[in-house]
Formats: structure tokens, C-alpha cells, sequence
């Protein structure tokens, strides 16, 4: 999937995270996926709810940096 075809849907509510601030969601979804990605591999369409989930969660501004931690 392109990256011009994702649709962005907002994520499904998360009781762990009550609170109007959303950055320890954000921070938590992006975990998931990550993780998700190395149980089951790279190919794996399983984790793409994941990566909706911080996608439409996080600013690009902050996946963007969470990316650059990432390699380091």
C-alpha cells in the first residue's frame, strides 16, 4: 500500500490512557507496533492496525523523532 492510500481513522479509545493528553498513547501505540513487527517479521499485515493506530495518534513532527531514536 502506497503511502498516498493509507486512510487515517482515529484509534480505538484506550481506557489505560482516560486523559485528554495523548502522548503516552501516542508513545505506547508506536511501541506496539514495533514490537508486533519484530514477533511476527516485517511482512507481516497483522501489525498495520498498529501502525494506523500511532499514525493517526502521533504528529508527524513526533514520529519523525521517534524514527531517529530508533537507528541510534
Amino acid at each position: 500500500m502506497a503511502a498516498d492510500e493509507i486512510e487515517l481513522k482515529t484509534a480505538p479509545a484506550d481506557f489505560r490512557f482516560p486523559t485528554t493528553n495523548q502522548t503516552r498513547h501516542c508513545f505506547t501505540r508506536y511501541i506496539e507496533f514495533h514490537r508486533c513487527l519484530a514477533a511476527k517479521g516485517e511482512e507481516s499485515n497483522e501489525c498495520e492496525r498498529f501502525a494506523k493506530y500511532y499514525r493517526s495518534l502521533c504528529p508527524g513532527d513526533w514520529v519523525s523523532i521517534l524514527q531517529f531514536f530508533e537507528c541510534c
